[in-house]
């Protein structure tokens, strides 16, 4: 009778496409973080460059009047530190709040950042855009722990479709965000636009808190909480760390030398650093045994690769979203559009693409033709260096003032979505499988860190000084990734050796 009601209760319980109904709350939390996240991304070069606004009035056309090259940097750094929290934001979810909690912590932060940003002058804007990278970085890591929370292991048969459903609401929130906020914010007012974006949040935030019932206990427990030397221990450095960064700036203001670059440089540099120092970590253990050790040897060639990709394909949120405001047509077919539109293109490809590509890859894998990751890295690299190759072409008719097809930056993000679908998931795949086993949860947040290397990189050559708007550097970025996916490509074999038991 007992095992009866139990079949029964399973049969009625109310699902999500299939899925528990806890992925449903999740979908939507994400979807509207995004919808925030894209939506203030597609501003914020073109609200930087813009004019000064006049001060009674707070007028349309009131930016930051900055540089086209300091702009880049700052996205370049801004985007670039989103991923670089999102492994201190795994921490706080494994030792100190546990995912349910720090997710709701992260929802309440990003919304603050964009109220920040929604309040004229410098000042707020740079609390804004801290807020909303700490908050992105808190939620990044564990919103997608909690999906796998709701499955019955990883042997679950829906576990697969249930992250695909869940990275649906991802590009749903990316696609409209622009449409929305950015034309409110482009054509109307920026700062109305950073409002809109909180608003988003905050849908997301009261999705999460009232759905928060239809979530796996294992959500709010925190997996290896810190012992009490240990908080203690953490408190004291991070206090000793705030006093020493805080005089340090306090004598640069109080000298007279402060600029924007003494707080663009060192975040850049980190961004380098702590990278390379979290896969030095990890190699010199000795405790890994020696197909681990191979295996990492392995990973280090995927993460440069990455690098390398993430460096030129987030400039499609800079660099070419610059040449689409000031270079490029806004109309199509006699229907106008803001130059913030642009940045719905990717998550529209994605949408559409990605069934393709699962397809492919599958059908390829039947017929034992399917290329490996490494290869699949290299045609990541090539097309993404491909899609600027194709930009210099563009960029050469609009050096007479001309403003070119629409069509043009269509291709550009076209091909920079085929390169992601052969290297993202990819990615993310290869990382879980090479892990070692004492690294297994860390790895994922080292994955990220291939993006912040990419822009930390972009971030750096604009602070130089390289006009990463011209022609030259544009094509040098695209053969530099060429010849990257040719050379690994040249050493694949060396590569697959180094992979071991993983394909």
């Amino acid at each position: 009778m007992a095992s009866s009601l139990t079949k029964d209760s399973v049969a009625t319980e109310k699902t999500f496409l299939g899925h528990p109904r806890g992925l449903a709350t999740l979908f939507m939390t994400e979807m509207w973080e995004r919808f925030s996240y894209y939506g203030m991304r597609a501003l914020l070069v073109l609200y930087l460059v813009s004019g000064g606004a006049d001060a009674a009035t707070g007028s349309q056309g009131g930016g930051l009047a900055m540089t086209a090259a300091t702009a880049s940097a700052i996205y370049a750094v801004y985007v670039s530190m989103v991923y670089l929290m999102a492994m201190p934001g795994g921490w706080f979810g494994d030792r100190v709040w546990g995912a349910r909690k720090t997710v709701t912590i992260a929802g309440f932060v990003i919304m603050a950042g964009h109220l920040s940003l929604a309040v004229p002058g410098q000042a707020m804007f740079f609390v804004g855009l801290i807020l909303v990278a700490v908050g992105s970085g808190l939620l990044k890591a564990n919103i997608s722990t909690m999906v796998g929370h709701l499955y019955d292991g990883p042997d679950d048969p829906r576990r697969d479709g249930g992250f695909t459903v869940f990275y649906m609401g991802i590009n749903l929130g990316a696609f409209a965000a622009p449409l929305v906020i950015g034309t409110v914010g482009e054509k109307h007012n920026w700062h109305l636009g950073f409002a809109l974006a909180a608003v988003g949040m905050a849908l997301g935030l009261a999705q999460f808190l009232i759905g928060t019932r239809h979530l796996s206990e294992k959500s709010s427990v925190v997996p290896n909480p810190l012992s009490v030397e240990e908080r203690n221990g953490i408190l004291v450095k991070a206090a000793i760390g705030a006093v020493v960064i805080a005089g340090f700036y306090g004598a640069v203001v109080t000298a007279g030398m402060y600029t924007l670059n003494w707080a663009l440089v060192p975040l850049t540099l980190a961004g380098l650093i702590i990278p390379i120092a979290v896969l030095v970590r990890i190699k010199l253990d000795k405790s890994l045994d020696r197909a681990e050790q191979s295996k990492m040897s392995g990973y280090i060639w995927f993460f440069v690769a990455a690098a390398v990709f993430w460096m030129i394909y987030d400039q499609g949120g800079s660099t070419l979203s610059l040449f689409a405001d000031s270079k490029t047509g806004d109309s199509l077919l006699g229907f106008g559009f803001p130059a913030t539109w642009f940045q719905s293109l990717n998550p529209l490809f994605v949408m559409a693409l990605a069934p393709v590509f699962a397809w492919m890859w599958l059908w390829l894998a039947r017929r034992n033709q399917e290329p490996s990751t490494i290869v699949k890295f290299a045609m990541a690299l090539v097309l993404v260096g491909g899609s600027f190759f194709v930009f210099v072409v563009p960029m050469g008719m609009a050096g007479d003032g001309t403003k070119v097809s629409p069509m043009w930056l269509v291709s550009i993000y076209m091909i920079q979505t085929i390169a992601e679908l052969c290297l993202s998931p990819v990615g993310l795949s290869v990382t879980t499988k090479m892990a070692p086993k004492k690294y297994a949860s860390q790895m994922m947040g080292v994955w990220f860190l291939s993006v912040t290397s990419g822009d930390c990189i972009t971030g750096l050559l604009s602070l130089a000084g390289v006009d990463l708007n011209g022609t030259a550097i544009i094509a040098m970025q695209a053969l530099l990734a060429a010849v990257a996916g040719f050379a690994i490509y040249m050493y694949r074999k060396r590569v697959e050796t180094l992979m071991g038991d993983v394909h």
